[in-house]
């Protein structure tokens, strides 16, 4: 009985618990992604026909780890404890990725966009209209999101090698990522 009181109903609204574990997964996440482009440029370079489109994304990415810091600062949300394992974490994988090929970097992105496409999807209908500052800011980091995941697809994530398995990997990853980072 008592875990159906995490569960937003008409005219109940989403608990103050429940956004600061949104916001906690939401900045974790974007910290994340930042650091797997990271990993991406150094191996890479800048010299890289791809690297102009990873360094947009990054930055993209980057503006929306700002916005989070400045969110959960301003309402006092305690970031997650995970940092600094997914500060590695996100620059190795970035970094594999890179050196097994350009279309392995693209794979990671198109991987990592599914989840957060995916999770922010989730996030939007469980807040409903209750945050509408937190509803808008997702909306607008999900469309970009997605963006991201198109521009890897058409950049050939889907032609990495053993694509389905390094993908299904880095999904799995990155849903463990969001279950952790919700709690810890």
């Amino acid at each position: 009985m008592s875990a159906a009181k995490d569960f937003p109903r008409p005219g109940r609204q989403v608990s103050d618990k429940a956004r600061a574990s949104m916001l906690r997964v939401d900045q974790a996440g974007e910290f994340g992604a930042t650091r797997i482009y990271a990993g991406q440029l150094a191996v890479m370079g800048d010299r890289h026909p791809d690297a102009r489109l990873i360094a947009g994304m990054a930055a993209q990415e980057e503006r929306h780890r700002r916005t989070f810091d400045a969110m959960i600062a301003r309402r006092g949300v305690r970031p997650t404890a995970l940092t600094p394992i997914w500060s590695v974490a996100g620059f190795a994988l970035g970094a594999v990725t890179a050196a097994i090929g350009p279309r392995a970097a693209m794979a990671c992105t198109a991987a990592i966009e599914t989840e957060i496409d995916r999770h922010y999807s989730e996030q939007l209908k469980e807040l409903d209209r209750d945050d509408p500052e937190l509803s808008t800011l997702i909306a607008d980091f999900q469309a970009e999101e997605v963006e991201h995941r198109d521009a890897a697809l058409a950049h050939g994530a889907e032609q990495a090698p053993a694509y389905p398995l390094l993908s299904g990997a880095i999904r799995l990853g990155c849903r463990a990522a969001i279950a952790l980072s919700k709690r810890i």
